[in-house]
């Protein structure tokens, strides 16, 4: 274990609440704790046994003044996170309060922990790897359940364990291949021939490919679908929205124009988090805030991942609805044809005709009806209907994924290499950057910049 001076933070939210938690790690986290905290029962927190809480006070040492009544949880290294003695300080909930706890520990030898260095020593004391630390953030981060079991999965070494068997892998053919080409005259050694090595190789190309065909899903389900609504005004934008959210996020009028800004939310559809985007109605006007709206609307629209185009049953096809569809050519999109408890007017024909093989969905929202059928479209047309979170290892982390895609064509370039006879002296240099990429993963061959930076993106306390 590294030695560490000792670190304390807060680990709750900031703000009211029941109870809230200030965290020590460190050698002297113990003795800071027992030096500020007062038990009716006189024992020091020196002497009891880990993996215990206590009642008592904190005093502070210099006025005698009682500052807080807490619960202390002691738990001594190595059985804790980050592999050292931790203290955690359990007071009650509220600004006031744990800031006075925090800056007591502070006063008597702590020192504020940076962001994520929970976890950072975590990893630099060897009780997780680099992708189980990144995970604990997806963890806290996650929208969705299925998003929280792949959090899950990785952080208790699903990924991790893979690479490293896909690393023990080449590490093996490497053995081989430098054996035989430093002792050709040992008999008992089995010849690595061109044919087992070509085996070897695509072996761990296959699992690096089959981890890659999960990385869109996975990332997906890790950041969330940016989900754009674009129409013309007035055709039902909002009420999609707050359809979707089930609850009153937009302004809902008969007046076109509304929503003249930007309007984001969050809404699980199926185990598939939609970060929702409801824009100002584009079309040409003369309203300078208006017009500011209708620019942002397509701005956003570039960067969409789904794009919900919205049509209204009972009005024509107009100019701006055909401009909107050639908008979004090329792009993953369904269109909602809305408003359907009215008599039709607009062009069905017309409607297939321009969305092609893309989906469409009727809809009333006034009368909540067709959401049902929008949810399975989108769920069908990026997961094909279901994921199956707990039978992948799913590639989340967009590190994670560059990685395994340079991963894949080294391998490719050692596999080529031996396909057209080139000298295993060179292959070998495609397979040791092989390994060594996917020693990146899980921070076995890592930069300590990187990790000061991977680290800094945590919450503080974490």
């Amino acid at each position: 274990m590294l030695d560490f001076d000792t670190i304390a933070a807060i680990s709750t939210p900031m703000g009211e609440g029941a109870i809230a938690i200030v965290r020590l790690s460190g050698d002297r986290a113990i003795s800071i704790a027992d030096h500020i905290f007062k038990s009716p029962s006189g024992k020091s927190l020196l002497e009891v046994p880990s993996h215990t809480i206590h009642y008592g006070h904190l005093i502070d040492p210099k006025s005698n003044q009682t500052i807080e009544e807490v619960m202390v949880s002691l738990m001594k290294g190595p059985k804790t996170f980050t592999r050292e003695d931790v203290v955690e300080i359990n007071c009650h909930g509220g600004m006031a309060s744990v800031n006075r706890v925090l800056q007591l520990v502070l006063a008597n030898g702590a020192r504020l922990a940076e962001p994520g260095e929970f976890t950072k020593r975590a990893f630099l004391n060897g009780r997780i790897d680099l992708s189980q630390a990144e995970a604990v953030m997806d963890l806290i981060r996650a929208k969705t359940d299925k998003a929280m079991n792949i959090a899950l999965n990785q952080m208790e070494g699903r990924l991790s364990n893979l690479v490293r068997k896909l690393r023990q892998e080449i590490l093996e053919t490497l053995a081989h291949v430098e054996v035989n080409i430093d002792y050709p005259e040992y008999d008992d050694v089995e010849e690595m021939t061109h044919s087992m090595l070509i085996e070897k190789a695509t072996k761990v190309r296959d699992e690096i490919e089959k981890l890659l065909r999960t990385s869109h899903q996975g990332k997906i389900l890790r950041e969330g679908l940016a989900t754009v609504i674009v129409g013309r005004p007035n055709v039902g934008k909002s009420s999609l929205l707050n359809s979707l959210v089930q609850d009153t996020k937009a302004i809902v009028t008969d007046i076109p124009g509304t929503t003249r800004d930007v309007i984001e939310e969050y809404v699980n559809v199926r185990g598939v988090p939609l970060r929702l985007i409801d824009t100002a109605g584009i079309r040409e006007t003369e309203d300078i805030v208006e017009r500011i709206g209708v620019e942002r609307s397509r701005q956003y629209l570039k960067q969409a991942d789904l794009i919900l185009l919205v049509l209204n049953y009972h009005d024509d096809l107009t100019r701006e609805d055909e401009q909107l569809f050639e908008a979004v050519k090329g792009m993953d999109f369904i269109v909602i044809v809305n408003k359907t408890d009215l008599p039709q007017t607009i062009d069905m024909e017309r409607v297939k005709e321009l969305a092609g093989e893309h989906p469409i969905v009727t809809t009333s929202l006034l009368e909540e009806r067709g959401i049902d059928e929008l949810e399975e479209a989108i769920a069908l047309l990026f997961f094909e209907g279901s994921v199956e979170a707990q039978d992948l290892t799913y590639v989340s982390n967009t590190r994670h994924i560059a990685l395994l895609t340079q991963a894949k064509q080294a391998i490719e370039e050692a596999l080529s290499g031996i396909e057209n006879g080139v000298p295993i002296d060179i292959v070998q240099i495609d397979l040791t950057r092989t390994w060594e990429l996917l020693g990146e993963i899980i921070g076995e061959a890592v930069h300590e910049s990187l990790i000061d930076q991977l680290f800094s993106q945590f919450c503080l306390g974490k």
